[in-house]
């Protein structure tokens, strides 16, 4: 059984990178018109649990996107400079749902690999009770 340990471990690794994700996402979207903000990033990493062996997946360090700020026009904006100009959010609604939809399918897949792993113990468990 530990096999089955083991592809447990590499899903809900696998969820809690996808989760992890979908926050970062969620926040750079709450924040598109925050004005200075910089959208945030976040790589995933292979690691391998000392303890068992397993490699799983974890989030990597959060980086700030160093793309350009668009300079804004509104001269009244309170934190307009003295010629009107502010600087904007660099995140990009298209990107931010693209990369959302592409988390909760990575979601999607490890739940469906954790759900058919429980399927097979199961029925494991029925052959051995015969």
């Amino acid at each position: 059984m530990a096999g089955l340990s083991d592809v447990l471990s590499i899903a809900a690794s696998g969820l809690r990178a996808q989760s992890s994700r979908l926050r970062l996402v969620s926040e750079n979207i709450a924040n598109t018109d925050t004005p200075g903000y910089r959208r945030k990033t976040a790589d995933f990493q292979e690691v391998v649990d000392r303890a068992s062996g397993v490699r799983e997946v974890r989030q990597g360090d959060v980086r700030l996107d160093r793309t350009e700020l668009p300079q804004l026009y509104d001269p009244a904006h309170p934190m307009a400079d003295e010629n009107g100009y502010y600087l904007g959010s660099n995140v990009n609604l298209m990107i931010e749902i693209a990369d959302a939809r592409e988390a909760q399918r990575g979601y999607e897949a490890n739940l469906k690999m954790f759900e058919q792993a429980r399927r097979m113990s199961s029925s494991l468990m029925d052959i051995i009770r015969r």
